[in-house]
């Protein structure tokens, strides 16, 4: 027997509106147009409940089961490993997650998988950069008493980079609802801001780390994330750029790149297991205590691998193989390639 469709709470939506309009844009899945819980349908099938959220775009509805889509364990592993990998890498997670589903034949993996990994990659930069989330956590004792340090200060360039993309989250949602997913564009944005990310690297000194900064490079850096509301900019990428532009040296701009990712990670995870607890599918399974795990190790292993990389040589590699990602995906999209 069908289940009437879900009503949405009215309760706790004005509290969602912020990370409706930030943090959507963090996640851009191209292959499906998310909505909050539209749509919903209950259906019986052998038994079994599929539930139905929003559609791929073309009036195809896709399923959805009881803790998220059945997904063979090496499809699983694939989809967490590589975005636990790409999260924090300046190299596009938008442009892997459009790949990997189009190769492996994977349909989305549904709202329960998704908050795990967020769950994943946000507890490894968590540990990875434990020292200055703790320092930030004392900081912020400090300031409710009146006092300051540097622990306050990074706290407080975290917020003031964040600033200029809620506003612009605010103007996106209102004339691009449905957000700016396509191939091509994110072809073009990996490709282009790749090659952005090699000459800034290049000509930019290193001679400044983040306790440096003054509010107005946090500014920019804030504004350059804007970009990364276009899907295939990748968010930690053009920190780093607009990093390197600063002249900051390469492990100071990805660690600021990194924990300006730690407010945009939780809201975006903090949104999902909103839809996932409206929709009703709380089920913890072994799927996601795997991707969970999975994420968070692919997660931290990336991070180490990058920061000892960047302490002995440069981002080349990182923007030479996000020509050849671009290059592959436009491909794909002028259909040069099946």
């Amino acid at each position: 027997m069908a289940v009437p469709a879900i009503e949405r709470k009215k309760k706790g939506q004005y509290y969602l509106l912020f990370s409706m309009l930030f943090f959507r844009w963090h996640y851009t899945r191209p292959e499906i147009s998310r909505q909050m819980i539209a749509n919903v349908s209950n259906l019986s099938r052998n038994g079994t409940k599929t539930v139905f959220v929003g559609s791929a775009g073309n009036g195809v509805k896709l399923p959805r089961f009881r803790g998220g889509v059945r997904v063979p364990f090496q499809h699983l592993a694939i989809l967490a490993i590589v975005q636990g990998i790409t999260e924090f890498l300046p190299i596009s997670s938008s442009g892997h997650l459009v790949l990997v589903p189009a190769v492996l034949g994977v349909p989305d993996q549904g709202l329960m998988l998704d908050v795990a990994v967020h769950v994943g990659t946000l507890g490894a930069v968590l540990l990875y950069l434990w020292r200055d989330v703790g320092a930030m956590a004392m900081g912020l004792g400090r300031l409710m008493r009146g006092r300051s340090d540097p622990g306050a200060r990074l706290l407080g360039f975290l917020i003031i980079g964040t600033i200029p993309v809620v506003a612009a989250g605010f103007a996106l949602n209102h004339f691009y609802p449905q957000g700016i997913r396509s191939l091509l564009v994110i072809g073009w944005t990996t490709l282009g801001f790749g090659l952005l990310l090699m000459i800034a690297d290049q000509v930019g000194m290193t001679l400044r780390r983040i306790e440096h900064l003054r509010y107005g490079d946090v500014i920019l850096v804030g504004v350059a994330q804007v970009l990364a509301l276009i899907p295939g900019t990748s968010r930690s990428g053009i920190c780093m750029t607009a990093g390197r532009v600063l002249g900051m040296e390469r492990t100071d701009a990805a660690r600021f790149a990194m924990l300006l990712g730690i407010p945009a990670i939780t809201g975006a995870g903090v949104l999902k297991g909103y839809e996932l607890w409206q929709s009703g599918n709380m089920a913890l399974t072994g799927d996601v205590i795997v991707a969970a795990s999975m994420s968070f190790v692919a997660a931290l292993f990336s991070v180490a691998l990058m920061m000892a990389w960047l302490k002995r040589a440069s981002f080349t590699p990182f923007a030479l193989y996000r020509l050849l990602l671009g290059g592959f995906l436009l491909a794909i999209g002028y259909g040069w390639v099946g």
